[in-house]
């Protein structure tokens, strides 16, 4: 089975005349984008090794040389693709911390209290980074309490009391009627 692969940036554009790439990192920092390795692209449906040899900050993302791309009007020929790499080049994290990635497709349940039942609200669609905290998009699945889509705070030891991965759910307390 091929090792499974993430999205860790897109290709905006070129940047001077010497083959360098803008990218818009989706790392936390920007600049970790450059310290993964293994980057891929997929252009035309086949996937093609991208070796970038330099890189660094530049304004609100990243620029980078892509190793062999020496003008301008080549790097432009990756405008617009998304750069991959194996889910093995991404750092090991603490526990209790998940890519958002991993919380992507899990259950979210709902409990307002120890007495009451959980109660399914749907799965997580994806996230949003609010500044002040992540924000969990749970989308209704088939057996969801109702078919409501809805904001939920990310907020460990607080509205998230449990990220079950293998179990394939998080845990909520919330209050249904604030839904």
């Amino acid at each position: 089975m091929p090792e499974k692969v993430l999205a860790a940036g897109r290709i905006t554009g070129s940047y001077g005349i010497r083959g360098w790439v803008r990218i818009h990192a989706y790392t936390e920092p920007p600049e970790n984008f450059l310290t993964l390795g293994g980057w891929r692209v997929t252009r035309n449906g086949r996937s093609e090794s991208l070796a970038i040899d330099d890189g660094r900050a530049q304004g609100k993302g990243l620029v980078a040389h892509i190793s062999g791309v020496d003008d301008r009007a080549s790097a432009e020929t990756y405008r617009g693709l998304t750069v991959e790499v194996p889910r093995s080049a991404l750092p090991a994290l603490e526990e209790g911390d998940y890519y958002w990635r991993d919380l992507e497709g899990l259950q979210v349940w709902c409990r307002e209290d120890e007495a009451s039942e959980r109660v399914l609200l749907g799965e997580v669609d994806h996230l949003i980074d609010t500044g002040a905290n992540d924000v969990l998009v749970v989308k209704p699945s088939a057996d969801s309490l109702d078919r409501h889509t809805r904001l939920i705070p990310y907020l460990p030891g607080d509205t998230v009391a449990r990220v079950a991965l293998a179990e394939g759910r998080i845990d909520i307390n919330w209050f249904l009627d604030e839904f």
